[in-house]
């Protein structure tokens, strides 16, 4: 068995485990990589690339449309041709997998280690059977894998999860979508808009990571008027009928209706990649789902002992499972795990501002948490519709609903929920003034151009700011 001893050892090859690499390397340790599978990122092969590359395609669709709605008429009907859609977006995910290789390729070969980690103990990775890793400190970037309930498995291949439909030589005509979260949401608008039928379903009622009761309801109401979504299906059976799948659940009046799709996509989450990499060998406390407790501002993980040679980052950890955080959660394990080995004490690394967009339209963004993370009595609210937003009016995309929340004792912005046009942008400019401290005077004060549809956040701001001075 070769046997390697080195300061720091990162185990998994995804944006987390690229970042921790380098950053230790960056911070003078000695580092190996070790990935067991396929190079290449969960967002380039799987995620947030080819998900918008058949977002582009849905919106490129829906905007000929409704073009006429301009006085702009298209003749003859408009054909999606499925083939060369899913053709594109096999190409152009392959070709971000690539610069992910790239990236791997310019890494020293003596510093890539190919195969399965296992741990022996908190200082010692087994992987395969041919390599014995030493080291100082590991870690842990896994990644995760989506998942699907059992109860669905019965179905064949009639059931696929979000890591497969980027697969499809073609685009199927009917797919129920189980799961109406981030990952759901945005499929099922597109593939609707690409001409298949869709009906996204889901249990309990919620609504990718909206908490407000008044975003969900516009949301709801919004994406009804396009597509089938239905929050709380009360489903009462799932089956195979022949190459086609039934299923039978509650109808808006009551009724049992009975519906009939060429695939169920679970998009029922996804889960950490720690079940089989030896953690029960370690020192380290788990939580209840089976991984690793740590801190978010270290990334260091928990141990019976007190103190751990381990970190973790990226899905692995479950902590906020987005790509700019799985990148920010690497650098920060990589120079913390750097600094352990060189007997220096970690230190908290940038946590930034809370942001969160879901790429359906309209968008949906949250900001600091949004009101999920408010303390009851403590917050005032201002809002805004976009009904009659003039930006909005103009572009034919004058739906939904912004939300704003201000801190009572000091007046600063805190937070918020959207379901908006162009809410990616608007959360941004959001999630800056956040991270800044800014009060929501002072974002009045900055400067808003006429007419775009940041004036919708002027508008919300105003109505916070009277709500926040009536406590004064």
């Amino acid at each position: 068995m070769n046997i390697v001893e080195i300061d720091v050892a990162v185990v998994g090859a995804g944006t987390a485990g690229l970042a921790a690499f380098h950053a230790a390397r960056k911070a003078g340790a000695s580092a190996v990589l070790i990935e067991g599978g396929e190079y290449g990122t969960t967002c380039a092969r799987v995620g947030c690339m080819p998900s918008k590359l058949l977002i582009a395609a849905a919106e490129a669709a829906h905007a000929v449309g409704r073009a006429s709605e301009l006085g702009v008429h298209v003749d003859g009907r408009v054909r999606i041709d499925g083939h060369a859609v899913m053709a594109r977006v096999r190409r152009e995910r392959d070709r971000f997998v690539g610069f992910v290789l790239r990236d791997v390729e310019d890494i020293p070969e003596a510093e890539r280690i190919g195969g399965h980690a296992c741990f022996v103990d908190d200082h010692t990775l087994e992987v395969d059977e041919h390599t014995r890793v030493t080291c100082k400190s590991i870690v842990i970037a896994t990644g995760s894998h989506a998942v699907c309930p059992d109860s669905y498995k019965s179905l064949g291949d009639c059931l696929i999860t979000s890591d497969e439909v980027f697969d499809w030589d073609d685009l199927p005509k009917a797919v129920a979508v189980i799961g109406p979260g981030i990952v759901g949401l945005e499929l099922g608008q597109a593939l609707h808009r690409l001409g298949v039928r869709v009906a996204v379903l889901g249990r309990g009622g919620r609504v990718g990571p909206i908490s407000d009761p008044e975003i969900r309801a516009c949301a709801c109401e919004t994406f009804n008027d396009e597509f089938t979504l239905a929050p709380d299906a009360r489903i009462a059976d799932v089956r195979r009928y022949g190459d086609r799948v039934a299923i039978r659940r509650a109808g808006k009046d009551g009724s049992e209706v009975v519906e009939y799709f060429d695939y169920v996509l679970a998009a029922t989450g996804r889960v950490p990649n720690v079940a089989d990499i030896g953690l029960d060998r370690t020192t380290l406390t788990l939580d209840d789902k089976r991984v690793p407790s740590f801190d978010p501002s270290t990334t260091r993980t928990v141990s019976a002992n007190g103190a751990s040679p381990i970190f973790i980052a990226g899905d692995a950890g479950n902590y906020i499972p987005l790509l700019h955080e799985a990148a920010d959660e690497g650098r920060i394990a990589g120079v913390n795990a750097a600094r352990l080995a060189r007997g220096m004490p970690v230190m908290p690394g940038l946590r930034r501002a809370r942001i969160n967009v879901v790429f359906t339209d309209p968008q949906i963004a949250i900001v600091g948490g949004g009101l999920r993370a408010m303390k009851p009595g403590t917050f005032a609210t201002g809002e805004v519709s976009f009904e009659d937003q003039g930006r909005a009016r103009i572009l034919l995309r004058n739906k939904g609903l912004l939300k704003v929340y201000g801190d009572l004792a000091t007046a600063r912005f805190v937070g918020a929920e959207m379901v908006a046009p162009a809410a990616e942008h608007l959360a941004h400019l959001l999630a800056w003034a956040l991270q800044n401290g800014m009060t929501v005077a002072q974002m009045l004060e900055m400067p808003f151009y006429h007419p775009v549809i940041e004036e919708g956040v002027r508008a919300a701001l105003r109505d916070l700011d009277a709500n926040l001075r009536t406590w004064v």
